[in-house]
C-alpha cells in the first residue's frame, strides 16, 4: 500500500495557486448571486443524513483539487486496506476492525477475518442477551458506567442521544471522573440492592476506572450488600483480574478495537441496556449502510471523504484552527465532547508515519454545545469575533415529543443562525456590523433514531480517517495521553510525603501547596 503525504504532491501544490489566485478573498453572497445551482450541486444525500455544504468557501474547482489530492495520497487503498485488516496502526502493529462489529450475521467476509467475525459475532450476542435480561429484571433500577475516554463518552453520547427510546424503570449513570464527588453524587441516590455497576476497562487496570470500581464496591459492601457477582458485571478482556474483583460476568473486546471506536463494541453494553437489543442492532445497522457507502461511492459522491477534504482545506489553506458543533437537540448535549475526542486524539499528531515532523497543521480544536443555548453564549464570537470559525449545524426534522410550538422555533433558530453567518449585515455604526462569509455546514436528519445515530458516528469516523489518511498520520494511535498518566504516578505518592526532589520549581510549589493540612 502506497501513501504519499499531502504536501508531497503536485495536488498540494495547486490547491495552494488556487487558494492564493481565489480561495482567500472566496465570498459566500458573490458565490450564490452567480450560481443559482450552487444548493443543489453542493449537497447531498447520503444513509440517514443529509449534508448541506453550500455555505461552505469552496466551488467545484476546489473540490476537484481536493479529490486529486485524495487520489495522490492514496486514500482509497489506505481505506480498502483498512476494511480488509491489514496492519495500518503501524505503530502499534494492529489491525483497525471496528468495521468488523457492525457487520451483521450471515454477511460475507474475507477468510483472514473469519475468525474475528466469529469472534465478534459470539460476544454480541452474549452481550444482547444479557442486556434483555437485565432490562426484564425490574429490581435493577439504576445502571452505573463506570470508565473513561472513549468507554464513557461513546456509550454516554448515545444513551442520551436516545433517551426517547431508553426503557422505561431505568435510570442510567455514568462516571468517569477520578475525582470523588462525581462517583460520590451519583452514590447518594442509588439503593445498593436496585443498582447494577458496568466496569468498563480493556486490561482492568486503568487507574481512574479501578479507582472508582473500588470505590463503588466498597460502597456496595458498606451496606450489607454481598451479591457482587449480581450487581457487577465487567467489559474487559482481563477475566481474571475481573475474577479476582468479584465478578463473574464479563464481555471481552479485541486490541483493534480503539477506545474511541468502541461504542460498537462490548462497551455498548450501557447503550443495549438502554434500547434493548433490537435498538442496538438498528444502531449497528446504521452505521453499516455508512461504511458501505465509504467503501463503494466514487470520491466526488463520498461525503465523509467530502467533509475530510474540506477539513483538510480549512485547516492548511484557511488556517482555520477551530471547529464549532451546534446540535440543534438537547438530547444530542454530549455529541460535541464525543467528536472531540474522536477527532482530535485520531488527529491531533504532529509527526507523520515515518515518524517525520510535519510542515502543516492537522487536527483543529472541537467545541460546542446545543442550540439554542450556545446562541446566548459564544455565538457573538461567530458572528463577530475576529477569528472565523466554521460551523456545523446538526437539526433533526422531525420532533420525538408533541409540546406545540417548539420545535419549529428550534428550526427556525438553527436556519436563521446559518443564514445571519453567510449574509451578514453592514452598519455604518460598526458596533451591529456582521461581516458575514463566515462559513457553516448543515446536517438533517428525518428522526433522531438508532439507525441514523449509528450512521452519523460512521460517517465522521470515516471522515476523520480521510483527513488523517491525506496528513499521511496515523490517526490510529494516543500516545500524547500516556505522559501525563506516568508522572502522575510518580507525583501521587508525594502529595503524602512531600517529597519534592527532583521536580522543577513550579511542580514543587504547587506540590506542597496542594499537600492535605492536618
Amino acid at each position: 500500500m502506497q501513501r504519499t503525504r499531502a504536501d508531497r504532491t503536485a495536488a498540494w501544490a495547486s490547491l495552494r495557486a488556487h487558494y492564493d489566485a481565489s480561495g482567500k478573498d472566496f465570498d459566500l453572497r458573490r458565490a450564490f448571486a452567480e450560481d443559482p445551482k450552487r444548493f443543489g450541486a453542493l449537497c447531498q444525500s447520503a444513509p440517514h443524513v443529509f449534508a448541506d455544504l453550500s455555505k461552505n468557501l469552496i466551488d467545484a474547482r476546489t473540490e476537484a483539487l481536493l479529490v486529486a489530492l485524495a487520489r495522490e495520497t492514496g486514500l482509497e487503498a489506505h481505506r480498502d486496506a483498512m476494511f480488509a485488516g491489514e496492519h495500518i496502526n503501524a505503530t502499534e502493529n494492529r489491525a483497525v476492525l471496528h468495521t468488523l462489529l457492525r457487520t451483521p450475521a450471515g454477511a460475507a467476509v474475507d477468510a483472514s477475518l473469519a475468525s474475528a467475525f466469529n469472534d465478534v459475532q459470539a460476544t454480541l450476542a452474549a452481550m444482547l442477551a444479557f442486556a434483555e435480561e437485565v432490562r426484564a429484571d425490574h429490581t435493577i433500577t439504576d445502571v452505573v458506567n463506570i470508565g473513561i475516554g472513549g468507554s464513557d463518552l461513546g456509550p454516554q453520547m448515545a444513551v442520551l442521544a436516545l433517551e426517547a427510546d431508553v426503557a422505561r424503570g431505568k435510570r442510567f449513570h455514568f462516571v468517569s471522573n477520578v475525582d470523588g464527588h462525581e462517583l460520590d453524587g451519583v452514590l447518594r441516590g442509588l439503593a445498593p440492592e436496585h443498582t447494577l455497576f458496568l466496569i468498563a476497562s480493556k486490561t482492568f487496570t486503568t487507574a481512574e476506572t479501578m479507582a472508582n470500581a473500588r470505590s463503588a464496591k466498597r460502597w456496595f459492601e458498606q451496606s450489607g450488600s454481598v451479591d457482587i457477582a449480581r450487581h457487577f458485571a465487567a467489559l474487559t478482556t482481563n477475566v481474571e483480574a475481573a475474577r479476582e474483583f468479584g465478578i463473574e460476568t464479563t464481555f471481552g473486546f479485541w486490541d483493534w478495537v480503539g477506545g474511541r471506536y468502541s461504542l460498537w463494541s462490548s462497551i455498548g453494553l450501557p447503550i443495549a441496556l438502554a434500547i434493548g437489543a433490537e435498538g442496538f442492532r438498528r444502531l449497528l445497522a446504521g452505521a453499516r449502510v455508512m461504511d458501505e457507502h465509504f467503501l463503494t461511492a466514487p470520491l466526488e459522491q463520498n461525503l465523509p471523504v467530502r467533509l475530510g477534504l474540506l477539513d483538510v482545506w480549512y485547516r492548511d489553506f484557511h488556517r482555520f484552527t477551530s471547529r464549532c458543533i451546534a446540535p440543534y437537540h438537547s438530547s444530542l448535549r454530549r455529541l460535541p465532547a464525543y467528536l472531540q475526542q474522536l477527532e482530535m486524539e485520531s488527529n491531533g499528531k504532529q509527526v507523520d508515519m515515518d515518524g517525520k515532523p510535519l510542515p502543516f497543521g492537522t487536527s483543529p480544536v472541537l467545541w460546542g454545545e446545543p442550540g439554542t443555548n450556545g446562541q446566548h453564549a459564544y455565538f457573538q464570537m461567530l458572528h463577530q469575533g475576529t477569528d472565523v470559525i466554521p460551523l456545523e449545524f446538526i437539526a433533526v426534522r422531525d420532533a420525538a415529543h408533541d409540546l406545540e410550538g417548539h420545535h419549529p422555533k428550534l428550526l427556525a433558530n438553527a436556519l436563521a443562525q446559518a443564514q445571519a453567518l453567510m449574509v451578514g449585515q453592514a452598519d455604518a455604526g460598526g458596533h451591529r456590523n456582521f461581516p458575514g462569509n463566515r462559513p457553516s455546514s448543515f446536517f438533517v436528519f428525518e428522526k433522531l433514531t438508532p439507525e441514523s445515530l449509528g450512521a452519523f458516528v460512521a460517517l465522521y469516523e470515516h471522515r476523520v480517517f480521510t483527513s488523517g489518511s491525506v496528513w499521511g498520520i496515523n490517526s490510529f494511535d494516543q500516545w500524547g495521553v500516556e505522559l501525563g498518566k506516568v508522572l502522575a504516578r510518580d507525583i501521587e505518592p508525594r502529595l503524602a510525603s512531600g517529597n519534592a526532589e527532583g521536580l522543577d520549581a513550579s511542580t514543587a510549589g504547587l506540590l506542597q501547596r496542594l499537600r492535605p493540612r492536618g
